[in-house]
């Protein structure tokens, strides 16, 4: 089985300056995700008889740089194109033009893409593998994301402007407590494997069949603030003492 590891990351950021090439508790950011890739590739690749390769795509240079300079991964690099490099531009096209790129490179066609995000240091490298074996084991399947278990229910307790005021945002709906209230999660945009049929199908995303796998919720935050970026590393610097697992993404640094 040819699986494709991708990351992505733009130059610059809006809420975060220079988010992607930042340092993280002393080692830069990114590190964290290519090591996550690195210790699956070691621990599965003959295990599972899978093919792996990877692919950056960027338009940061100090990105390249820092991909270059390390050991860890052999991951090529697709430039991103003007067309791609905007911040609204949907993420799932990005992943896309990886994929062609690889598969260009590589000269195969590769059966699954995991897409990890660099901002995701807190991600173990059995989250990956618990998101992959969810994703092969129906046919059905054709995108697996990763969640946390939600601490604000859209049923219940989320609320939003509407034309008389503030309600809840699933208003209507007769559920007047939490545990009326169905199971809800929070995507934390951590863990993205797609089947590579859906990928570069033309079908909107509500379309396709979609599973969840489910990582641990304090190791994972938006980083969308330079106050998210400092809490992030406070919690890290803690589970980094506590979690087995956690300790060797961090070890395996290089």
């Amino acid at each position: 089985m040819n699986i494709l590891f991708t990351v992505s990351g733009r130059a610059g950021s809006k809420g975060v300056k220079n988010k992607n090439i930042r340092d993280f508790l002393g080692k830069p950011l990114v590190y964290y995700t290519l090591s996550a890739i690195d210790l699956f590739i070691k621990e599965y690749k003959e295990k599972e008889n899978l093919q792996i390769h990877s692919c950056l795509n960027t338009d940061s240079p100090s990105l390249i740089n820092l991909i270059q300079k390390q050991s860890m991964v052999d991951m090529m690099v697709q430039e991103r194109s003007e067309e791609l490099a905007g911040d609204r531009v949907p993420k799932v096209w990005v992943t896309r033009d990886s994929l062609y790129a690889a598969e260009k490179e590589y000269n195969k066609t590769f059966d699954y893409v995991i897409d990890v995000d660099i901002t995701s240091p807190l991600r173990t490298y059995e989250d990956i593998y618990n998101a992959f074996c969810k994703s092969r084991s129906n046919s059905k399947i054709d995108l697996t994301y990763s969640v946390t278990e939600s601490r604000r229910n859209p049923y219940f307790n989320m609320v939003c402007q509407k034309e008389n005021g503030y309600h809840t945002v699933l208003d209507g709906s007769g559920i007047t407590t939490r545990q009326q209230a169905p199971v809800t999660y929070d995507m934390n945009a951590s863990i993205y494997v797609y089947k590579r049929e859906y990928l570069v199908s033309d079908e909107k995303e509500n379309k396709g069949y979609f599973e969840i796998s489910i990582m641990q919720d304090t190791g994972i935050l938006d980083i969308d603030s330079e106050e998210d970026f400092e809490l992030m590393q406070i919690i890290a610097e803690h589970l980094f003492k506590k979690n087995k697992m956690l300790q060797r993404i961090r070890d395996n640094i290089c």
